[in-house]
């Protein structure tokens, strides 16, 4: 019960993904709280628009974005930052 509420205050926030770019700290989410909730891809590198140091990255897809999520790897891996790339943006990078 506990895992599905944590993913439906999570899956109803991606509406608001581009306030949390702006204030991450204020998040306080966890990379254990992240990946039990939010179905995610890993990445291998994170993008270079990621600013944060000694982070690693995942990646989401919703409201026709993907966002990148980098996590520390220190700690509790908390979120340090978030960006969102329009899906239009990624398909012309990738022809």
């Amino acid at each position: 019960m506990r895992r599905t509420k944590l993913l439906s205050l999570l899956s109803a926030s991606c509406l608001a993904l581009p306030a949390w770019a702006e204030t991450p700290e204020a998040i306080m989410l966890s990379y254990e709280q992240f990946e039990l909730a939010i179905p995610h891809i890993d990445l291998e590198d994170c993008p270079s628009s990621i600013e944060a140091t000694d982070v690693f990255c995942r990646a989401t897809m919703a409201n026709n974005e993907i966002h990148v999520f980098a996590f520390s790897n220190a700690g509790d891996s908390p979120l340090q930052e978030l960006n969102s790339f329009p899906v239009e943006e990624i398909a012309e990078m990738l022809k």
